[in-house]
């Protein structure tokens, strides 16, 4: 199971709210005024996004129920009105309180507080669904693993840790106050879920103001009275087949509050502040494998910006209330009615569309256009891309299609002759678009076609700037002649993508157009191109310390896990300023101990200082706590090759490959290792078993022509001779 997957930040169905949880919140400042917006509300996923643990809010079974996953078990039972969990783990049982609840449906979580601030969650669930549905049970979130407490996806690491990874999209006005030198949280919030505020911002005030009228609270404190729809809206056209928009040009900008929670993003703050623009408080992750599928459509828990801004309804001007009802943030008309406000019915809502009877599955336009993918194993997600089925694709590029995700016995070759038959040959791809799946599929392409990707302004902002990102695949250098048109672009996403991609100029053209991007109107572009002036000499010092700055606090946000921490040891190395970038690494160790790459950069630290015992103290811990990483092993062999103990890396370099078969660098220095202590042989014959696993890679043939010719083996070398181009 990927990373990604194991995060557990995410957004949850709900019913009804009651008024009582009101009390003491900021929403009951707006009950007497917006009673229908607040009742709304109540029935939305974001009111029960967190509650404190009371028989009001839990829904799992705490009568003395058990639950068995490998070599955990839990008994959940109630004490003095509190609700407590009996783990047992590896042999270990501790009691537990549960503190608060986290979402109510189609699961519901339970958050365990610790000392130092933390809450974690408990990595056994309860299935809120029907049982009829498979659900009122409690289950494990990684069912098919046995998650022990050396791993960084233990329930106690970072990984899945309350504070960092969800809390500020759950609760209004939060604020992790992590603090580096004590290590710990003090995390607080203005409201436990989310409400009124997370959206419209603190509005405390506005009664005060005798110009302000009920209703005309802006969206998330971006738009104005003047920035006020006087549109028609959306008319559909009988003789046409989809809605225009009518009226003056939409303002969609408040869209920026809903990705601040419902993208996947860095964030370059601590909390999120709804009047500010998403590109000053995060930096989102663009489309790219393995998060998403060559096609673009969702893989990875990416959430819903992604795959929106992909969107011809996106394009079009579409925003997400006009599906949802902006309260309750359900859809607004369920089956095809949704689809039909601006979707001609007599084009669309016909089986000779379908292809399936009306009132089937297969007749909502949702399970063809919007499939889902279930996340924490039983929350079913759908695509916001909005994609017809392309079968005709699914082999050459491993892409899913809703055809055969519902007819499970056919296969992709079955599913292209159906639609072909119904709606003819389909269409060709654009070429860009062809250029785009490929880069996605290949991650790299050659390069006059990944610039013409680039550069095709028909192509939706988000895939062009996806292909800026992965620019670096398919070349080692840019000219600030190729860059500067991204660069003054009107498009952030672009400007963003160019920031991140500065590694590939040279430090001279960095002086150019890129260094624009370091006023840029955004934060997350400023940060961007700021990583790569940190050992660039620039005569404006102000300017690049000013965004230095701003890189400095984003990564000081992140420093409660291992990433924030290496990244801001590679600061402080790129600075010369080494006593800071190993007390950063360090820190790292101490508060995520199973990420692998701190003990890496420190232990490279300490090489580079001449501190060659350090350096192997660091590996040494590093294996201790991450005995089956591939990347430890493989360094350390390399220090134990520089250190003189050649007979003893052979073994560091063959455990390497045991735990990563697919990675030609570290087989290429087993063999190596084999043949310095004199196992030439043993090298030559494991490398003929093994050439045809790594596909014959150049590397490997080279050294087995070498290892032939150093044994004279005529029949070896005619074996590797075949293979070389």
């Amino acid at each position: 199971m990927s990373l990604m997957k194991s995060l557990i930040c995410f957004f949850i169905l709900s019913t009804a709210f009651c008024f009582s949880a009101l009390a003491n919140t900021p929403e009951q400042n707006c009950v007497s005024c917006h009673q229908s917006a607040v009742s709304d509300w109540q029935q939305s996923d974001h009111a029960k996004a967190m509650a404190e643990a009371t028989s009001a809010t839990v829904l799992g079974d705490f009568n003395n129920a058990t639950f068995d996953h490998f070599t955990q078990k839990a008994r959940f039972f109630k004490q003095d009105n509190t609700f407590k969990i009996e783990f047992t783990e590896q042999q270990n049982t501790k009691v537990y309180t549960v503190a608060y609840t986290f979402g109510h449906y189609p699961l519901q979580e339970y958050l365990i507080k610790t000392d130092d601030g933390k809450m974690q969650v408990f990595p056994f669930a309860w299935d809120s669904r029907l049982k009829s549905e498979n659900g009122q049970r409690w289950y494990p979130v990684y069912p098919d693993e046995d998650i022990k407490s050396a791993d960084r996806l233990h329930w106690q690491q970072p990984m899945q840790n309350w504070n960092g990874m969800c809390a500020d999209c759950h609760s209004d006005g939060l604020k992790r106050n992590y603090s580096i030198p004590k290590k710990q949280f003090d995390t607080n919030w203005d409201n436990i879920n989310v409400g009124c505020q997370s959206c419209h911002n603190d509005m405390t005030d506005h009664t005060k103001n005798t110009a302000y009228k009920a209703g005309d609270g802006s969206i998330a404190g971006h738009l104005t009275s003047s920035d006020k729809q006087k549109a028609m809206g959306w008319l559909l056209d009988p003789s046409k087949p989809v809605a225009e928009w009518q009226g003056e040009p939409r303002d969609n900008q408040f869209m920026e509050t809903c990705f601040s929670c419902h993208s996947l993003r860095s964030p370059l703050t601590d909390g999120i502040e709804p009047k500010t623009r998403f590109l000053d408080q995060f930096s989102p992750s663009l489309l790219t494998q393995p998060l998403y599928h060559a096609d673009g459509q969702i893989k990875d828990e990416v959430y819903v910006y992604g795959s929106f801004l992909q969107s011809k309804m996106y394009d079009k001007g579409v925003n997400c209330l006009d599906c949802h009802n902006k309260h309750t943030m359900k859809v607004k008309l369920q089956g095809n009615g949704l689809c039909l406000q601006c979707h001609n019915a007599q084009v669309y809502q016909q089986p000779e569309h379908t292809i399936h009877p009306l009132d089937s599955d297969g007749g909502q336009c949702v399970n063809c256009h919007m499939p889902q993918t279930t996340y924490m194993g039983v929350d079913a997600r759908r695509d916001h891309s909005f994609k017809i089925p392309r079968p005709d694709l699914s082999d050459q590029f491993n892409t899913p299609n809703a055809c055969v995700n519902c007819h499970t016995d056919k296969d992709n070759k079955w599913a292209a002759a159906a639609l072909k038959s119904n709606f003819g040959a389909p269409k060709d791809l654009a070429i860009s678009e062809q250029y785009f799946i490929t880069l996605l599929h290949n991650r790299t392409l050659p390069l006059d076609q990944h610039l013409a990707l680039i550069n095709d302004s028909s192509m939706s902002d988000i895939k062009r700037a996806s292909a800026i990102a992965l620019l670096p695949n398919s070349t080692q250098i840019l000219t600030d002649r190729v860059i500067a048109p991204w660069v003054s672009s009107e498009l952030p996403l672009l400007r963003l993508a160019t920031g991140l991609v500065g590694q590939i100029l040279s430090p001279e053209d960095r002086l150019k157009s890129f260094k624009a991007l370091l006023t840029d109107e955004f934060k997350a572009v400023r940060t961007a191109a700021a990583n790569h002036f940190v050992d660039v000499q620039i005569k404006d010092l102000a300017v690049v310390q000013q965004a230095l700055n701003e890189l400095s606090i984003a990564n000081e946000v992140s420093s409660w896990r291992g990433e924030g921490n290496l990244n801001r040891s590679i600061i402080y190395q790129r600075q010369g300023r080494t006593e800071q970038a190993i007390a950063a690494l360090e820190h790292g160790l101490i508060v995520d101990p199973y990420f692998e790459p701190n003990y890496i950069n420190l232990a490279d630290l300490y090489r580079n200082n001449n501190q060659v015992k350090r350096e192997g103290e660091i590996y040494q811990n590093g294996l201790k706590a991450n005995p089956k990483s591939a990347t430890l092993h493989y360094a350390y062999g390399m220090y134990q090759i520089r250190n003189g103990a050649k007979a003893e890396s052979v073994a560091s370099f063959k455990t390497a490959v045991k735990y990563d078969n697919t990675n030609t660098q570290y087989v290429y220095l087993y063999f190596l290792a084999l043949d310095n202590v004199g196992k030439t042989n043993v090298a030559l014959n494991e490398l003929k078993r093994v050439l045809k696993q790594y596909q014959y890679q150049r590397q490997l043939v080279e050294l087995g022509l070498n290892f032939s010719q150093k044994l004279n083996d005529r029949e070896s070398y005619n074996f590797f001779v075949r293979f070389y181009q």
